[in-house]
């Protein structure tokens, strides 16, 4: 187990960090997200238009739904449409909150309209606690500028 006053490189930290089967990966919170970001504007979310979000091949895509869909966060049958479960609605829309959290702190932070490289980078690394602390920052940092 980590000390929390000893360095690590990323990859000891996440070697160190409590197994949990429930925890997604980075890639596969991508995915998720993406799915609820478009499920919010269509009916139907389909394989090959969430290769063409993420800018990733159609088989990639595929592979993901079925680990995906083995954890239970979607419904998904070869060849047609995603559906998202409740558990996949509750993370998802997690998802999306820490996203629009740390990308309108960086977007007041570096006075920006977007910050969705950064944000995409950094959305993974961050726990609940700091998405929180972050957002009553921004809150505060945007009160204060009025």
């Amino acid at each position: 187990m980590c000390k929390k006053d000893e360095f690590y490189t990323l990859n000891g930290y996440r070697i160190n960090e409590k197994y949990d089967d429930e925890k997604l990966t980075s890639s596969m919170e991508d995915y998720l997200e993406m799915i609820c970001r478009l499920s919010e504007g269509q009916k139907e979310v389909r394989i090959g238009t969430i290769s063409e979000k993420l800018h990733v091949k159609p088989s990639s895509a595929s592979k993901m739904m079925l680990l995906l869909k083995e954890k239970g966060y979607i419904s998904f049958e070869k060849y047609g449409h995603i559906s998202i479960s409740e558990k996949g609605l509750k993370m998802g829309g997690y998802l999306l909150y820490r996203h629009k959290v740390i990308n309108e702190f960086l977007c007041a932070l570096n006075n920006s309209d977007t910050e969705l490289e950064q944000t995409e980078k950094i959305e993974h690394f961050i726990n609940k606690k700091t998405v929180e602390n972050l957002k009553k920052f921004t809150d505060k940092l945007k009160n204060y500028n009025k």
